[in-house]
């Protein structure tokens, strides 16, 4: 009784498994795989485990395995939220500001997001969207600090918290992209 009892429950999860890989997303443009992943019930790295093959950047129009069938409707982005791979598309926000490289240091802590950055010259209260050039992988940044000094390749101080949604903590410097979003 108790081994039927078993295949059934087996069976039951093999069934529920077979379906949870049933459904698609259409990448929006703004999506990123965190909102896309919570829409959906699952860590990011579940649905990059769905998705094999596809890598972690994303673009519009880019159509997702997600674990069910139903349309989930993936939030618009919030200031302040810690998404960290951000679809990339054409647009003006997409035009290329600065290339170099990129470090992380503490980061100065600023009530709107934990997404912060250091740069020479751009104000304060600008938003950029920090691309590492070899993954993909983006990140919006508010700049609310002087930085950084002594090397000119390196165009950015990213927040501890930026660095690790670029994946550059274990590397320490990155080359990266900028793109500013908007400016105070």
């Amino acid at each position: 009784m108790r081994r039927a009892g078993a295949v059934l429950a087996a069976v039951a999860l093999a069934a529920a498994l077979g379906s949870a890989q049933a459904g698609s997303y259409r990448v929006q443009a703004g999506d990123t795989l965190w909102e896309i992943a919570r829409a959906h019930g699952v860590s990011v790295q579940a649905l990059l485990d769905l998705n094999r093959g596809q890598g972690a950047a994303i673009r519009p129009g880019d159509v997702l395995n997600v674990p069910d069938g139903r349309a989930a409707q993936v939030p618009a982005p919030r200031t302040g939220q810690v998404a960290t791979v951000r679809a990339t598309g054409v647009g003006a926000a997409d035009a290329v500001f600065q290339q170099g490289q990129a470090v992380y240091y503490g980061g100065r802590r600023d009530a709107r997001t934990v997404m912060t950055a250091a740069h020479l010259t751009l104000p304060f209260g600008t938003w950029v969207r920090v691309t590492h050039a070899r993954t993909g992988r983006s990140v919006d940044v508010l700049i609310n600090d002087r930085g950084p000094f002594g090397v000119a390749s390196r165009v950015i101080d990213v927040s501890r918290e930026a660095a690790a949604a670029l994946g550059i903590l274990s590397e320490g410097v990155a080359p990266v992209t900028l793109s500013v979003l908007s400016r105070p």
